[in-house]
């Protein structure tokens, strides 16, 4: 009686997995997918309307990783004091709320600074959604489970792609997409603050940390070694940070002002990045379950390197959508190789202050790439020499993610159940 009493527990929790995974899908569609890369696609026409310049542009995405970093360094202590389902709500409203406001003005000021407040919304939304994993899966499956949910950042890409384009051709223009994209982002806070939990009921945590082992148990680590991996791992989202955005950033102004794509090819192509990267996260996760953190996060910035390399202006067309593919293939699977690889080495406990931490320099490297990328388009006249850099920064990240401790050495950054 007894037994079966614990089973049917075990099968309600476990059964509830699957709508946190969707609740994670839905914010990271708003957070990032909205909040953060449709911007690539709405700054051609704003741009234009506006009469900005390429480091005016670059500003704007600045300021919303100025606001993103900022927001980091509190997700840990507010996800404490709120809970992750509260703050995931009050963070996507913020998203949401922002872009409506910007598609009611034309002030490049208040444009700027509103922008900054969806950059701390994205922050306090991303950080605990991610931190929810460590809460609700076990690390045989973290990433897996991590990279089923950055496949809402795909659907962001898919919809702004062909929305975008469509909405500016009617009578609001640029508004139109600001007004209709924040709409979305308010709809999925409703639904993340009605689905979502904060952990399952009646258990606290699953593995991981110092000291921690066992059928959950993760690696036991001394504090030394567990300050040197919060740094490399630091060092790694750094890199990725600095380096991707700038292709989302620039890469449909690219296609558009040097290359004379028409903004609805454009939008085209960056519908396939965001199609192709459904699979990246949970496909990249998966292998990083499978052969450990530090193979897959080598394989996946190797392929991004040679996507940065490709879309080079001054390479053929052939090369662009060598570009394309490979991006799209392994577009995020960063972030949740990372956010498993934190879970594994803190434990769910420390994950969303560690978690928070590591992003916030991530997010110091997109606060640099963007505007670097802009002033570098403004000396040369173009973006080829931005791509170039990006690519080598991404071949530095296969070095660093190289030096990770070997799978021998921390068993293989998964859990240690015996299996």
């Amino acid at each position: 009686m007894g037994n079966r009493l614990l089973k049917t527990w075990d099968d309600d929790w476990r059964r509830y997995r699957p709508v946190i995974i969707v609740v994670g899908m839905c914010g990271l569609f708003a957070a990032l997918g909205i909040g953060r890369f449709a911007l690539g696609m709405m700054l051609p026409a704003m741009g234009e309307a506006l009469h900005l310049s390429y480091s005016q542009m670059g500003t704007i995405g600045t300021l919303n990783f100025c606001g993103y970093l900022g927001a980091v360094l509190f997700c840990g202590k507010l996800t404490g004091l709120f809970g992750a389902r509260l703050l995931i709500f009050l963070a996507l409203m913020l998203v949401g709320g922002s872009m409506v406001v910007i598609g009611c003005t034309d002030h490049l000021g208040v444009i700027m600074l509103l922008y900054c407040f969806t950059g701390i919304g994205s922050a306090l939304a991303n950080v605990p959604i991610m931190a929810l994993i460590a809460a609700w899966f076990e690390p045989a499956v973290r990433g897996r489970a991590s990279g089923m949910v950055v496949i809402g950042n795909g659907f962001g890409i898919v919809v702004a792609g062909h929305l975008v384009p469509l909405l500016n051709a009617t009578g609001g223009g640029w508004r139109m997409s600001w007004l209709v994209l924040g709409g979305l982002a308010l709809v999925m806070a409703m639904i993340c603050g009605t689905f979502a939990r904060n952990r399952p009921a009646g258990r606290t945590r699953f593995g991981g940390g110092a000291r921690q082992t066992g059928r959950t148990g993760g690696i036991a680590l001394s504090p030394t070694e567990m300050r040197r991996m919060t740094l490399h791992c630091a060092a790694i989202y750094f890199l990725f940070g600095c380096t991707y955005v700038i292709y989302v950033t620039f890469l449909v102004t690219s296609l558009v002002q040097e290359r004379g794509f028409s903004e609805q090819y454009a939008g085209l192509l960056w519908s396939i990045i965001g199609l192709l990267s459904l699979g990246s996260g949970p496909i990249f996760g998966w292998l990083s379950d499978r052969f450990g953190r530090r193979a897959g996060l080598m394989l996946v910035f190797a392929i991004q390197a040679t996507a940065y390399f490709s879309a080079m202006t001054l390479l053929p067309l052939p090369f662009l959508y060598l570009s394309i593919l490979c991006f799209g293939l392994v577009a995020w699977s960063i972030p949740p190789i990372v956010a498993a690889l934190v879970g594994d080495f803190a434990g769910p406990e420390k994950t969303a202050s560690i978690f928070g931490f590591v992003t916030f320099v991530f997010g110091i490297g997109q606060i640099i790439g963007p505007y670097g990328a802009g002033v570098l388009a403004e000396v040369s006249g173009g973006f080829a020499l931005g791509f170039a850099a990006t690519g080598l920064l991404a071949l530095a990240a296969v070095w660093l993610a190289s030096r990770l401790p070997s799978p021998g050495r921390c068993n293989s950054f998964r859990s240690q159940d015996g299996r």
